[in-house]
């Protein structure tokens, strides 16, 4: 318990203020890159001066008509301008944000369906201006919007964020989108909340930005504190204090209206840490009945707003067995705020666990693989059993698992393995929609309550930039199910030899490939086709088999 006075003997708060590199590093080779990372230390302070840009051109897109703004993006380019829109929301009168971090045919074709071209603009959001999953849907939206508009009309409706001179900067002059809103190329993406990935689309929804960022440099100011006082400090101290007792899975419990925070601290957590075979396992919790059924390697972070009396009672019981530190939220805009903390304490977590935070190595070899299964050239672990349609796979720590005969002896081996320091992960390739995600979290809770685990529930492909980088890089505790199916919905992707499904598809193989390569223990479900009741079926099952434990 001496991760304060560790920050305070190490000089860790006026290092990180004057951009030390060796903070993180004592590599020569490593703290040129590490010092292109730190841009972020004063993006609160530095935020006042993008307002008028970003402010202006949501006025002008209000004047031109605009109802929804659809951002393409993944990750860090994506994840603050999703809790934003969810936690904070539209202003009266302003367009709607769609947040489309997904290459689900199931989802982008309805969404073109409902959309009505002109008074629809998008923002294609990439740091490295090279992401696949942005470029091919703004390929489709370029295409889809051309079917309406002539090509310079089109071009005002599209927006680039990203770093200056990327391929999409370029992309963005030769076809005349409206403008590139420059990010700066000292930010990772996970770190740029406040950078123009999540200004730019706030204010397009009518934000109120100035007291967003008035919140942020209040807490800026409050990060270069003494430690003793450093809110950032303190909340690293508890982190890095519980993972060294063994409480690796930092459980993070939130009101249901800041639930949506969590996905944004879950990237920030796993990418900053999970790596060098080690790492802290965020878990998002969406229960309030199983504090007292948690295993001993478990930390908690409440995030509650004042009326959630439930959660007040449910802190009391945890804090009785398990670490436990608590935010009270006073009102929405206050996220923002909590962006400017939890980057400060996470990096602080990464000096004190002796890592660099701010690279993401297995993240490019999951997309390297992914290009390997759209070529044809990947080795995907083959499936062991039919079961009516539904292909069963085991692989890595799992291959040697016998044939199951039905969908219940399927899920026994991906339960049976969860043992003692354990997690679970379901990553699901299905539309986030009430209909497929609501039995899939039950059996989450099962799960967890049967067990004892952590049982994480993530979203494919968006999790490939999130938690992905710690399911491969960190410690060997995670135990994957896949779930995808062969559905037949497709959208054409322009000037490309395959469509979204073969994109879609080939995301899960290629990550199911790579967790076999670390020898993650890992097996797939392959349905014939993603319909609520199938994915019903498949929680079910593994309730079913948890509770047969």
């Amino acid at each position: 318990m001496d991760a304060l006075q560790r920050l305070k003997d190490s000089d860790a708060i006026k290092r990180l203020a004057e951009r030390d590199p060796v903070l993180f590093s004592d590599e020569i080779d490593m703290r040129q890159e590490i010092m292109r990372r730190l841009g972020w230390t004063d993006l609160a302070t530095a935020a006042t001066g993008r307002l008028p840009l970003v402010t202006n051109l949501g006025k002008a897109l209000v004047d031109e008509g605009a109802t929804d703004i659809v951002l393409l993006g993944m990750g860090g380019s994506s994840l603050a301008a999703l809790t934003m829109s969810r936690v904070i929301g539209s202003a009266p009168g302003m367009p709607r944000l769609h947040v489309l971090d997904t290459t689900a045919p199931m989802v982008v074709g309805p969404l073109l369906e409902t959309l009505d071209p002109l008074h629809t603009f998008l923002l294609i959001s990439s740091k490295s201006g090279s992401t696949i999953e942005p470029l091919s849907l703004y390929s489709i939206f370029r295409e889809w919007m051309e079917g309406v508009l002539e090509r310079p009309a089109a071009g005002k409706h599209f927006i680039a964020i990203t770093d200056p001179g990327t391929p999409l900067e370029k992309q963005r002059q030769r076809e005349v989108m409206r403008v590139a809103l420059s990010a700066p190329a000292t930010v990772g993406g996970r770190f740029s909340a406040l950078s123009m990935f999540g200004l730019a689309p706030a204010a397009l929804i009518g934000v109120d930005l100035e007291s967003l960022i008035a919140r942020a440099q209040e807490m800026e100011r409050a990060c270069h504190a003494e430690v003793s006082e450093n809110p950032g400090a303190i909340l690293a101290a508890f982190i890095v204090d519980a993972f060294e007792e063994g409480r690796d899975k930092l459980t993070i419990v939130c009101t249901p209206e800041y639930r949506s925070f969590g996905l944004w601290i879950e990237q920030l957590v796993a990418e900053s840490t999970g790596k060098e075979g080690k790492g802290i396992v965020p878990v998002i919790e969406y229960s309030y009945e199983l504090p007292l059924a948690f295993d001993n390697d478990r930390a908690i972070v409440v995030i509650r707003g004042h009326e959630d009396s439930d959660l007040v009672s449910w802190a009391t019981q945890a804090s009785a067995v398990h670490p436990l530190i608590e935010y009270v939220v006073d009102e929405p805009i206050d996220i923002g705020a909590e962006f400017v903390r939890w980057e400060y304490a996470v990096a602080l977590a990464g000096h004190l666990m002796g890592i660099n935070p701010f690279d993401q190595p297995n993240v490019a070899e999951a997309k390297e693989t992914t290009a390997k299964v759209l070529e044809g050239t990947a080795q995907v672990p083959p499936a062991l059993a039919d079961l009516d349609g539904t292909w069963v796979t085991y692989a890595g720590g799992l291959a040697q698992t016998p044939a199951p005969t039905d969908l219940l002896s399927a899920m026994d081996p991906f339960v049976s393995a969860l043992g003692a320091g354990d997690y679970g992960v379901i990553l699901a390739y299905v539309p986030e929609d009430e209909a497929y995600f609501a039995p899939l979290r039950d059996a989450v809770t099962h799960l967890s309550r049967a067990t004892g685990r952590a049982i994480c529930l993530e979203l494919g492909p968006r999790y490939l930039h999130s938690t992905g980088q710690l399911h491969k890089g960190g410690q060997n505790s995670g135990v994957f199910l896949v779930l995808t199916g062969r559905d037949r919905d497709d959208v054409p992707i322009p000037d490309q030899e395959f469509g979204l499904a073969k994109l879609y598809r080939a995301q899960a193989e290629g990550d199911t490939t790579t967790l076999a390569a670390h020898d993650r223990r890992v097996m797939r479900v392959d349905l014939a086709t993603t319909t609520p009741e199938a994915i019903s079926s498949v929680a079910a099952a593994i309730v079913t088999a948890a509770e047969s434990r």
